[in-house]
């Protein structure tokens, strides 16, 4: 009896809608001829669609950005300022190379913004240029910074405190 009752429910909730837009004989049903001419009349009604314009990712040869003599002077002038600063040229008045892993830094991150915001908008001599610079630049300021950590290490494991030798800290 229970049996019954659950192949009733189960009847009444599913539900088969023949969508096909012929008969079994292979006559077109009349639905179908109903939904034509209703589409049909949309169709007509509709204004034509507007054209699309065309993604400015897909441009012509033609379009290609030209190069910027500029454009290469400011990325080399900042790149020179990173390198400067990461110790490859010594100061004229010392002889010791400039190490400031800071401003390098930020130096570096301007050179990614500029990458960033002009994305898709350079020749591809300066993509090249500006992504080389950017990869040898990053590369030296890791060897750089992990220079500094070890050294900053063995000054630690020497104990010599940030004040200097002979200072006790705190």
């Amino acid at each position: 009896m229970p049996d019954d009752k659950r192949e009733e429910k189960h009847d009444e909730t599913f539900k088969v809608i023949d969508r096909r837009p012929f008969t079994a004989d292979g006559e077109l049903r009349q639905e179908a001829i109903a939904e034509e001419a209703r589409e049909a009349k949309r169709a007509q009604s509709a204004p034509p669609p507007a054209a699309v314009p065309e993604p400015p990712a897909a441009r012509p040869l033609a379009e290609v950005p030209k190069k910027s003599l500029a454009f290469e002077n400011l990325v080399r002038m900042i790149g020179s300022n990173a390198a400067m600063v990461l110790g490859a040229y010594a100061d004229p008045r010392t002889g010791q190379p400039v190490i400031d892993p800071d401003a390098a830094r930020e130096l570096i991150d301007m050179l990614d913004a500029l990458h960033e915001k002009t994305k898709g908008n350079l020749a591809p001599e300066e993509d090249t240029l500006l992504l080389d610079l950017l990869g040898k630049l990053k590369m030296t300021y890791l060897e750089i910074n992990q220079a500094v950590a070890a050294q900053a290490a063995q000054a630690q494991g020497q104990g010599i405190g940030v004040g200097g030798p002979g200072k006790k800290r705190a």
